[in-house]
């Protein structure tokens, strides 16, 4: 039914998107062919040039995509950042003589605060250098401000913003929606915090779930502010008085409070060039970032063969097969598999970015990592979100390494379905009828309720689950199982609560979990090689595979053009979501 509604918006534009398709597929694969891929040649004196206006993903490509300055609904966005990527950057950049500094275009970067911490402690590390950062923007984002705070200088437009007012989370609901349309929610659910199943149940956030959300976002929100008060020298306090008061959208408040400097573009070169010692009629030498890591590495290559490999687990928990930007359990099989083999794979970090998704995948993928550890140590980090799915992932590793600012833990099983008979029926005038070999032929189809014994059959299945999923957890964990379901059931932790809860050992970035899975394979610093699996995509791979995905396209495309849509598209999320789920509560986004 939903792919009927999606398909009816995207039919009026499907002549023009094939049109402009075909035009885009021709321009971008002759840019991409005609790319030079010889050795990019860094000039003394050069800054290298970050820019994070776009989204941030765990490992992307080094090419530029041809389409980067232009407006493009058809396409997944194929110019994007690499976590991993940047931070191999930056550790080059701080070593390298022919780098004098940074300059960091930070105003809307679209990451995770897990992500742009991990980016923010490596700048941090960059400045031991004694090299220079300095940021400017025409307006700073929250995250945006976050980033460029830890810079030298931190210039803003004098007509520009700064949004400096704290964390917020909001969710969307949909009963009165689905009251008005007559589709009945089949929700099962443990714990009083699994509240990913509320949008279909309530009108607003239940007590529960609204305390864990504010208890998850106060933390984050004090390490954010902890960092800013290191880097500007502003205590604690003061600057929960300015986000309190909205001081910072004056910039001349800003100012004055000491958060950043007023100033236009050519005062900022200015600064640079005096950084720099450049003449007033002398070009600055910029570097970007794809072209700096085409660039001679200056770190010197290790001998040998050993490495440590780097698995990259990215995106919702689907099922047997993934795609772009979602995890499926035979992919992730078939590349631990491969890692556990590999003899000069000497230990293996699993870097896990994900919400979670389907219970069953993440069980079969837990599976393939305990068999794994028999053989090498694997060590987990946590990115912007390791929970429900995603923590069932890591509970089988070695050592879970987790940022503060993580998003960790629901632990815990929902199932779900709509019941659209009566929706079809009344509204649509569509009826249905069916003839049953057995009592329970049509169980869990989609269009037919439940009678109570039906129900209480989903219900122990997913009671079961549960204890299943403590269980490993408990074992995982080395804690009782009572202490384990006590902080289970379902409730989201930030990093840092749950290293003092148990579910983390240490808090840290990529690096750090490296380190460690150095030390358990005993490899001493600088006698192996970091490698990533999988191997990013190329942009021509993103671009053709993105191209003939029809309904991405129309997706995309309905997306752009039709904003209010976003409840239509929010519902489809949840229909595909059908099943037996360890997801954590919502998408959340941090603004």
């Amino acid at each position: 039914m939903w792919q009927f509604v999606k398909y009816s918006f995207a039919t009026v534009v499907g002549l023009f998107l094939f049109l402009i398709v075909t035009l885009l597929i021709v321009v971008g694969v002759g840019s991409a062919v005609s790319s030079s891929e010889s050795e990019f040649v860094v000039k003394d004196n050069s800054i290298l040039k970050l820019d994070f206006n776009r989204p941030i993903v765990e490992n992307a490509s080094t090419e530029d995509s041809p389409f980067s300055d232009i407006p493009n609904p058809f396409f997944s966005n194929t110019d994007r950042l690499g976590l991993i990527q940047v931070l191999s950057a930056l550790e080059r950049a701080r070593v390298d003589p022919k780098i004098k500094g940074i300059y960091l275009d930070v105003s809307f970067p679209l990451a995770g605060y897990a992500q742009l911490s991990e980016i923010r402690d490596a700048l941090a590390k960059f400045k031991e250098s004694k090299k220079f950062i300095y940021a400017y923007a025409n307006s700073y984002s929250e995250k945006g401000y976050y980033m460029a705070s830890v810079a030298d200088k931190v210039y803003l437009n004098p007509a520009g913003i700064l949004d400096f007012n704290g964390i917020s989370v909001q969710y969307m609901f949909f009963k009165k929606a689905f009251d008005k349309l007559e589709i009945e929610p089949l929700v099962f659910r443990v714990g009083q915090y699994k509240s990913a199943v509320e949008p279909f149940l309530r009108e607003d956030m239940s007590p529960e779930n609204r305390m864990q959300t504010l208890s998850f976002i106060q933390s984050i929100n004090k390490e954010i502010f902890k960092k800013i008060s290191l880097s500007r020298n502003i205590s604690m306090d003061r600057l929960n008085t300015i986000a309190d008061s909205l001081q910072a959208m004056d910039p001349i408040k800003a100012q004055k409070a000491g958060l950043l400097t007023i100033g236009y573009w050519d005062e900022f070169e200015g600064q640079m060039r005096i950084a720099t010692k450049k003449k007033p009629s002398e070009d600055l030498t910029y570097v970007k970032l794809a072209d700096y890591l085409k660039a001679k590495n200056p770190i010197a290559e290790v001998e040998g063969t050993a490495k440590i490999a780097v698995l990259v687990a990215e995106g919702e928990i689907v099922g047997t097969r993934g795609g772009d930007g979602t995890i499926g359990s035979d992919d992730f099989v078939k590349e631990l598999r491969k890692l556990r083999d590999n003899k000069s794979v000497k230990a293996i970090v699993l870097r896990i970015d994900s919400p979670g998704g389907s219970s069953l995948a993440s069980d079969i993928m837990w599976r393939e990592i305990i068999l794994a550890k028999k053989v090498k140590p694997i060590i987990a980090s946590m990115s912007t979100y390791a929970a429900s799915g995603g923590y069932y992932m890591a509970m089988g590793t070695d050592v879970i390494v987790a940022q503060p600012t993580t998003i960790t833990g629901s632990i815990g099983i929902f199932a779900q379905w709509l019941n659209l008979d009566n929706f079809f029926k009344n509204k649509l005038g569509i009826t249905q009828d069916h003839v049953n070999t057995h009592a329970h032929s049509n169980f869990l189809s989609s269009a037919s309720t439940l009678s109570d014994f039906e129900k209480s059959v989903v219900q122990r299945m997913v009671d079961q689950g549960y204890e299943s999923f403590t269980s490993k957890a408990a074992a995982g964990r080395k804690m009782s199982l009572a202490r384990l379901k006590s902080i289970a059931g379902g409730r989201v932790w930030t990093g840092v609560q749950a290293k003092q809860i148990g579910l983390v050992d240490e808090l840290g970035g990529l690096n750090r979990a490296i380190e460690i899975a150095a030390d358990r394979a005993r490899m001493q610093p600088a006698s192996y090689k970091v490698q990533v699996y999988p191997k990013a995509k190329s942009f021509v791979d993103e671009l053709v595979s993105s191209a003939f995905s029809e309904s991405s396209m129309q997706e995309r495309f309905v997306r752009e053009h039709m904003p209010w849509t976003k409840s239509i598209w929010e519902l489809d999320r949840m229909k595909k979501r059908e099943g037996f789920l360890a997801l954590m509560p919502y998408m959340i986004e941090l603004d």
